[in-house]
């Protein structure tokens, strides 16, 4: 039988190696900045077009290379970071495998310049498709400069697999704000297709967080710091529960300086905050944990963001335990809670008996249609209305009992007419059929469960309503219709108002401002990271923070670039996810009602964009089955 086992060429090896570690641009970013923090540089800088795909440039003023290094560093397995087997597990730097060069090298046109600082002259070098084309002296700065461009030229499949400018360029950012976090000292610049995103200079580890998370998160910011352990040292922040979103994003954990992903870690983080957090909230933090590296290990995934801990328990509970300290010494305690379940309030539009309740005045400018300007407001008004509406309802029937008490104490048990007229009988009976009609009436109304879920009667039975969901989708279809129609309503603003953003997300409004400006806002660029608001969407309260729909917007905008979606459809489920009415929030009997009828006036109402059943139906037949003895 013949030999069929042989080795793979030089260049095959490399590609199947670049598919582990480069897998989009922001892999190239990571790997050419670690290596730049590696070389000792003081100042990075890095300069990105078309989000990478053209030109990836990392210049730094770090140590150099000698002309035989240069070179060297293109072949796999090439590294002056580890020398010996035990080295893995005493790693300090941030890359040690030297496959980052070789693996680009493979899939791009590579150009480096450099020059240790002792050199006059540098050495100039250019890799296509793992081999050398040019290798000369050059007169350059000292340090290094390596230009990637045209990433994955000669692997199409790859490139095709590439998801949007948009896309790919937030996780170019990613990766640029997770170098600079480590490393508040240095200096770090980023810009894109010729504008400056980001100018870093050295400063304290909270302003470096302020600079890349934007100016308003300076106020949400708890610091973390324990150090009293020999094991594990814990510094950093964590955000106050109230700024909580409703997505992923700002997370960071860091060991060793490494980023990495925990879902394990941040179980602790959670639980620390224990009832400080809504349900399906997300608190900020930005956790650095100092640990012996012989406690670790970091060779477990090509990326590098998944660490193995010897006693991993310890580091969980030593993190849940940091948290909660900060979050004590700092008087962030859970508020005691008296809300009442809805269901068994009295609503303000619905009459009691002794009351004196009058139906809306349509000429005067009311009507039976609710406002859905509910929907992103704090309800505080609808609130007040239900707590008076409450103490005059306790008042009136204190009142009555206090009557009836005096009346039977004084005349005793009142006897019965011996004879009843036949008129009186008839009124009587009128108005019993009035009470069991208005009872009939009242039994078909819909009404809410945990301020979650609407119940509402239907011929065999009853619907179960998701109510977030449900307004999601009505939304959704609204907004649909007014990207492809270009008819929208705005209304102005008295007084323009401004917003600040951070550097990543002002970006991505600029980038999408003409169809955010198509669904009702008046948005205008007011310097880099500043924007100033003209007009917005009548559907939004004016108690509303524009502030927190444009943030909210923009999480939920980014959250979404992974499906690949068109920027309309994409702007239109994220609209409609940040401006729904949310799980917890009452609602009247005509906004339930308004709810239900635009529900089921939509094209698609069973699910929501996001792919949540908008309703369940239940058969009187089926429930019956169920309380039947088997």
């Amino acid at each position: 039988m013949a030999d069929i086992i042989q080795l793979l060429p030089d260049a095959i090896a490399n590609q199947i190696a670049a598919g582990e570690v480069v897998q989009r641009p922001a892999s190239v970013v990571k790997e050419l900045m670690e290596n730049a923090v590696d070389a000792g540089a003081q100042s990075i800088k890095l300069i990105v077009k078309d989000a990478g795909k053209t030109l990836i440039q990392v210049i730094d003023d770090g140590c150099g290379m000698s002309e035989t290094d240069a070179r060297m560093s293109f072949e796999r397995h090439a590294t002056s970071k580890i020398r010996q087997s035990k080295d893995l597990f005493a790693i300090r730097t941030m890359g040690f495998r030297g496959e980052a060069l070789a693996s680009i090298g493979a899939i791009a046109h590579v150009e480096m310049r450099t020059r240790p600082h002792d050199n006059e002259l540098g050495t100039r070098i250019v890799v296509e498709g793992s081999e050398i084309k040019t290798q000369e002296l050059c007169q350059c700065v000292s340090g290094t400069s390596i230009s990637v461009k045209n990433l994955f030229y000669n692997v199409p499949a790859r490139r095709n697999f590439l998801k949007s400018d948009t896309a790919e360029m937030k996780h170019v950012m990613d990766e640029f704000q997770r170098v600079a976090m480590a490393y508040p000292d240095l200096f770090f610049s980023l810009h894109h297709n010729g504008n400056e995103i980001y100018h870093l200079s050295p400063s304290s580890l909270r302003q470096r967080v302020v600079s890349l998370l934007g100016h308003n998160s300076n106020k949400k910011l708890v610091p973390v710091r324990e150090d009293n352990s020999d094991a594990v040292q814990i510094m950093g922040f964590v955000g106050k529960p109230e700024f909580a979103k409703k997505t992923r994003g700002e997370q960071y954990f860091f060991v060793n300086k490494r980023f990495i992903k925990s879902s394990y870690l941040n179980h602790a983080v959670r639980i620390a905050f224990d009832d400080l957090l809504p349900e399906e909230s997300y608190p900020l933090y930005v956790l650095f944990i100092e640990i012996d590296p012989t406690q670790i290990d970091i060779n477990v995934h090509p990326t590098k963001q998944e660490i193995k801990f010897e006693d991993d328990r310890l580091v969980y509970n030593y993190v849940k335990v940091s948290v909660r300290h900060a979050l004590g010494r700092h008087n962030i305690t859970p508020s005691l809670d008296f809300e009442q379940e809805m269901s068994f309030r009295v609503r303000p539009d619905t009459p009691s008996s002794g009351s004196s309740y009058q139906p809306p005045n349509i000429e005067s400018g009311s009507s039976n249609t609710p406002n859905w300007s509910f929907a992103t407001g704090d309800g505080d008004s609808v609130d007040q209305d239900r707590q008076k509406t409450n103490l005059e309802n306790w008042k009136l029937l204190f009142d009555e009992l206090t009557i009836e008490t005096e009346e039977e104490a004084s005349s005793g048990v009142p006897e019965e007419p011996a004879s009843i007229t036949i008129a009186s009988k008839a009124t009587e009976d009128a108005t019993i059929d009035d009470e069991q009609q208005s009872f009939t009436r009242a039994q078909k109304e819909p009404y809410q469960v945990h301020g979650r879920y609407i119940i509402n009667h239907i011929k065999s039975g009853y619907i179960l309503i998701d109510q977030q969901a449900a307004h999601e989708r009505i939304l959704y279809e609204q907004y649909v219709a007014i990207l492809e129609n270009t008819e929208t309503y705005t209304q102005r603003e008295l007084f323009a108002r401004n917003i600040e953003l951070g550097p990543a997300d002002a970006e991505l409004l600029r980038e999408i401002l003409p169809f955010v400006n198509q669904l009702g806002f008046e948005i205008d660029p007011f310097g880099q990271t500043s924007f100033v608001v003209q007009g917005v969407p009548t559907d939004i309260g004016k108690s509303v923070s524009v502030q927190q729909v444009i943030e909210t917007l923009l999480d939920q905008y980014k959250s979404n670039l992974e499906l690949q979606l068109p920027t309309r459809d994409n702007l239109a489920r994220a609209m409609a996810q940040s401006a729904s009415i949310k799980r917890g929030q009452s609602l009247s009997v005509p906004e339930m009602k308004s709810l239900i009828d635009q529900l089921f006036a939509c094209a698609m109402p069973f699910k929501s964009p996001s792919g949540r059943q908008c309703f369940l139906s239940f058969d009187l037949e089926d429930l019956e089955k169920r309380f039947q003895s088997s």
